[in-house]
């Protein structure tokens, strides 16, 4: 079947063998109370999930399969000696559960490139859309376009025995990570370049591939890609687009049809499209100060002047984390390496060091650290990377790695459709006064 591909099977048939003996001897045991708040309030903190890719905790950030992200960047393969961890080395991790070797990793692109033809009616679907539409609208329906090509649909239709659902959920995914890039830096060339399009380098890695694409040949660029693509491709199974693409998948959607639905999540503003907010609101900082260069105490201000109306600071707090995101550290010292005079990049420092202590005056908000879009688009702005509507995109691309690794795992332990009870409010006030059991 394929190196990679065999590999995942064996250690999904004894993962699977291991989930059925715990639940059939500890299945009926509490792992939590859920309480009224939470039943209310998103669920917030419900144990209710299994994804075996990554777990975020609060103090040490995100582990993929165990390992920080401090730790990634010095036993993943990279492209270049002391560079970037390549995100095809972490797929694998967060596929195998093991870590590559440089030839895994290398295996990964090759398979990559070899699967990453685009159909023409994909492009001719973005290309039906107004130039105006949101580049992450642009890049769903791509993905929806794409749809046609699903290996799952055509297995499904014609009949396929349950236990195997997960190879052609398998091709699936590795066909979709391969034309990522493809699609997204279409999008990039289309709305903002000019409808003037670059072909992939079959030669490079499938991030260094993507920074070609969209234009920039700069080695730090690809590096920072590299970066990128690592650190945002999975945060655990609770956020929206990880929670939608393995919610949608439980329905035995294919791959297309459930990343698709993951990535509408991703474009919300409470998710990934924050860092489009984060360089926003440093812009519109920068234009009501009338400098680009501000001081600490200016900042601080306009803190306050955002808080006092009733407004966020983007990229500051954690639904989880009660510390820095790793993931902003992993960026800052980015920074330091590339581009430690930018204006733009001192100001995000700048606003790191002001913002945490106003945050927890307040004496209201639990983690009052940066987390990951608070340093990233920054970053971008600096190689010119400037059109900060597309910065989702690149999320978007990045999170496929984490999802779809999930979601071969999801169809692999038979994981069943996914359906949580509901209740009303009148049926909620009926148990507070002992007159309805319905949740005892």
């Amino acid at each position: 079947m394929g190196i990679i591909k065999d590999k995942f099977k064996a250690k999904a048939e004894a993962s699977s063998i291991e989930i059925k003996d715990i639940i059939k001897e500890h299945g009926n045991k509490k792992i939590g109370e859920v309480t009224l708040a939470q039943v209310y309030q998103g669920m917030r903190g419900i144990t209710g999930l299994v994804t075996e890719t990554s777990l975020l905790d609060a103090q040490e950030g995100i582990r993929f399969r165990g390992y920080t992200i401090p730790e990634l960047q010095q036993k993943l393969p990279a492209a270049i000696k002391g560079g970037e961890p390549l995100p095809e080395g972490l797929f694998y991790l967060m596929l195998v559960g093991e870590l590559p070797t440089e030839e895994d990793a290398n295996h990964i692109t090759s398979v990559w490139q070899r699967r990453s033809h685009v159909p023409n009616h994909v492009f001719a679907t973005i290309d039906a859309l107004p130039l105006n539409t949101h580049p992450m609208t642009m890049f769903v329906v791509g993905v929806m376009a794409l749809q046609t090509e699903s290996n799952f649909a055509k297995a499904y239709s014609k009949g396929i025995n349950k236990k195997d659902y997960w190879d052609p959920i398998y091709d699936d995914s590795m066909d979709l990570i391969a034309r990522l890039p493809r699609i997204a830096a279409y999008i990039y060339r289309r709305k903002y370049k000019n409808n003037e399009h670059i072909q992939p380098n079959g030669l490079l890695d499938w991030a260094g591939n993507f920074a070609h694409m969209m234009g920039y040949e700069d080695e730090s660029f690809k590096e920072l890609m590299r970066l990128y693509m690592t650190i945002h491709a999975d945060h655990e199974g609770g956020n929206v687009s990880a929670h939608t693409t393995h919610l949608v998948g439980s329905a035995l959607s294919d791959p297309f049809l459930s990343y698709a639905a993951g990535m509408n999540g991703l474009a919300g503003p409470l998710h990934g499209l924050a860092n489009q907010e984060v360089i926003k609101w440093i812009y519109e900082m920068q234009e009501k100060l009338g400098t680009d260069d501000p001081t600490k105490e200016q900042i601080a201000q306009y803190v306050q002047d955002t808080l006092t109306a009733g407004k966020v600071v983007p990229g500051y707090g954690h639904a989880v984390l009660r510390k820095t995101d790793p993931r902003f550290e992993a960026q800052m010292e980015f920074g330091n390496k590339h581009m430690a005079d930018d204006k733009l990049v001192n100001t995000v420092w700048k606003i790191y060091e002001t913002v945490p202590p106003i945050l927890q005056s307040l004496g209201k908000i639990k983690n009052p650290w940066p987390n990951v879009d608070a340093h990233s688009g920054a970053l971008l702005v600096h190689y010119g990377f400037v059109e900060y509507e597309f910065y989702t995109v690149l999320f978007a691309v990045s999170r496929a790695l984490g999802v779809l690794a999930s979601l071969c795992w999801d169809r692999a332990l038979a994981f069943p459709l996914e359906r949580p009870k509901s209740v009303t409010t009148a049926s909620v006030k009926l148990w507070i006064e002992g007159k309805d059991e319905i949740w005892e």
